[in-house]
Order: C-alpha cells, then structure tokens, then sequence
C-alpha cells in the first residue's frame, strides 16, 4: 500500500468501531457526570433522526422510539464511516504516536465542524456543546485512526 491510499474496508470498519466506542466513551462519561441515563441517550437519539425525520421528533419526552433509533443509528454508521474515510489517508503508514496525536487532533476538528459549522443547518444540536461531546470527538478520531492502523499495518506486514 503506498502511502496516502485508502483501504476501504479497513476504514470502514473503523469507522463502525469508533462510532461505538465513542458512544459507550459518552455514556459512560455521562454516567460519571451524573447525566440522567437512559434519557441523554434517547434525547441524542432523536436530534440525529432529526436530520432526516425533521424536528416533530425533538420535543419530549426522551423516550425509546424505535423509529427514531433506526434513523439514528444510520445516520451515526454513515457519518462515522464517511469520517473516517477523511481520516484514512492522513494516518496511513505512521508510527503509533504520530497516529493517535491525528486522531485526537481530527475528533477536535470534528467537534467544531459538527457542534458549530453543522448547528447553522441542525441547531438543535447545540444543546450537545459540552465537554462530555468534546471528550467523545476525541475518542472517535483517536479510535478512528488506530483501529484503521491496526487494520491496515496488520495485512502490510502479514504481506497480504
């Protein structure tokens, strides 16, 4: 593989990863904070439905919704892997520091696209502008950016 070219799959897949460790890395910050649970979760839930289903899925209650869940959960995978196919090229084939001060550097990036660029289309995702979301951007691009590394520095060195 020469430097800067992506292998899919690999990004792909950690970008999956990410997005769930950056989750449980939230719920549990929020479980920390003393941050009501499950009702944060069902109340992120519905502001990422919100993209697609539009803002009738805001108002309270923070309930389940199964709808609402669905809606979520692909728009979280699809933007996930979309991020870390950004980052894919930028860590590809670097040491294991350079990799991870990326991939923390990208979540922060990330953190300001999405709670400050995004907010002028989604404003409702302004009530996620706090440390805890800050934390769990960093933890998905430091996520993002090992779990493509490992994949890919795997198959180079088993000569795959």
């Amino acid at each position: 593989m020469r430097r800067g070219a992506v292998e899919w799959r690999a990004a792909v897949y950690a970008g999956i990863a990410a997005g769930i460790i950056a989750t449980w890395a939230e719920m549990l910050l929020w479980w920390v904070f003393g941050k009501p649970l499950p009702d944060m979760f069902y109340r992120d839930a519905r502001l990422a439905a919100a993209i697609v289903l539009g803002r009738a899925v805001l108002p309270p209650p923070a309930s389940f919704d199964a709808k609402v869940m669905a809606v979520a959960t692909g728009i979280h995978v699809a933007l996930s892997i979309a991020y870390a196919l950004v980052l894919a090229p930028v860590v590809a084939r670097r040491s294991w520091l350079s990799v991870l001060a990326i991939g923390i550097g990208f979540g922060l990036v990330l953190f300001a696209v999405n709670m400050y660029g995004f907010t002028v289309l989604f404003p409702w995702f302004r009530a996620t502008r706090d440390g805890i979301t800050l934390v769990s951007h960093g933890v998905f691009g430091a996520a993002a950016a090992i779990c493509y590394h490992s994949l890919t520095r795997r198959r180079v060195y088993n000569g795959r």
